[in-house]
């Protein structure tokens, strides 16, 4: 069954499909219609909403249903993911499973409602204290915004983590048509959760270890977790990349826009392609890297929301390739020609 959907209502309807039994939040734009639809449908459905008095306790709540072996999940968007980062360091510490929505808005500060990526450093790069690290999806279509909230969960459940859904405000408010439907759910037995139904339940889920050799040996675990991710995980799509001289390169709403700039560059004589990441982290290094090697010649032009945040990895999985970059800030995204005619003006167009 196909129906018309907003990004912020697939997010909720693929929260249901993955079958989440829990959601905590507070309301913040533009992700306002996620806690709001949840509101609407979780009780329906014999699930648990509850708006928490403020993104604190939203997140503390998930810790706790988390740690009952709930599938559980929250959302929020810039500021709100800020205060949520040091619950979200304990759910890593503890290696308790989540699933994180964020529809990010402009900023810094209040900033206001208009899409923009500049949450990626806090998401990507971990923005709460210690070594940890959160799977991030980024999605580039409504389609995508429910598939890849079914896919968090399953991430979240098979490596004990917390897993992002990264998207921006446009994602979340326009409406495409998504095909509903029933997906095969892998089951995950968590023989660590608490259980308050059983007397000898003796299960101890916490995030501190103040004996230093303990803690040290828990942060080396996680790490040898996120190294298996590393491997494992990695998603990119590629777009005439085959020959290509110029490889253009954005994530989210963004790859939208450079699919159909590429597409005019390829009707122009040009040999342009692109690569979208799907995963933010960990980072499809080797979908950069093929190409490079296999033209060390290529350019590589990146587009992004943020002024250089995901530039910054991209220069490191291709440290040897020229690369270029163009960014949008404020809310303001970038049409088909301005992109044209800064590759033009920069000389990033190779010669027919």
């Amino acid at each position: 069954m196909k129906r018309l959907v907003k990004g912020n209502e697939a997010v909720v309807l693929g929260a249901i499909a993955a079958r989440c039994d829990a959601f905590f939040g507070y309301p913040i734009t533009p992700a306002s219609e996620i806690p709001q639809l949840a509101a609407d449908y979780f009780p329906k459905l014999g699930k648990l909403f509850l708006q928490a008095e403020c993104e604190t306790a939203a997140i503390s709540m998930v810790y706790g249903a988390a740690a009952c072996g709930h599938r559980v999940m929250t959302s929020s968007s810039g500021p709100g993911i800020s205060l949520k980062q040091e619950g979200i360091s304990y759910l890593a510490g503890a290696e308790l499973p989540s699933v994180i929505v964020d529809i990010t808005r402009a900023g810094p500060g209040l900033g206001n409602i208009g899409p923009e990526q500049s949450d990626y450093n806090q998401v990507v790069k971990g923005g709460g204290h210690g070594d940890y690290k959160t799977i991030v999806l980024a999605p580039n279509s409504v389609e995508e915004m429910f598939r890849m909230t079914i896919d968090a969960f399953e991430l979240a459940d098979r490596y004990n983590t917390t897993v992002y859904l990264l998207a921006d405000a446009t994602l979340g408010q326009m409406m495409e048509p998504i095909k509903i439907r029933n997906v095969p759910s892998q089951t995950f037995e968590k023989i660590w959760k608490l259980d308050a139904t059983l007397a000898t339940n003796l299960n101890l889920i916490t995030s501190i270890d103040l004996d230093f050799n303990a803690l040290e040996a828990r942060s080396r675990k996680l790490l040898k977790k996120y190294r298996q991710i590393e491997q494992k995980e990695p998603r990119a799509q590629s777009y005439q990349t085959e020959g290509a001289e110029l490889i253009l390169t954005g994530y989210g709403i963004i790859s939208r826009i450079l699919r159909s700039v590429v597409d005019q560059l390829r009707r122009c004589g040009v040999k342009a392609g692109m690569v979208r990441p799907q995963t933010l982290w960990p980072f499809p290094s080797a979908a950069f890297q093929n190409i490079a090697e296999r033209n060390p010649a290529v350019r590589f032009f990146v587009v992004e929301l943020s002024s250089g945040q995901f530039l910054e990895d991209v220069q490191r999985a291709v440290p040897f390739s020229p690369t270029e970059h163009y960014y949008r800030l404020g809310g303001n995204l970038p049409n088909e020609e301005e992109i044209i005619n800064q590759l033009r003006s920069n000389g990033g167009l190779p010669s027919n």
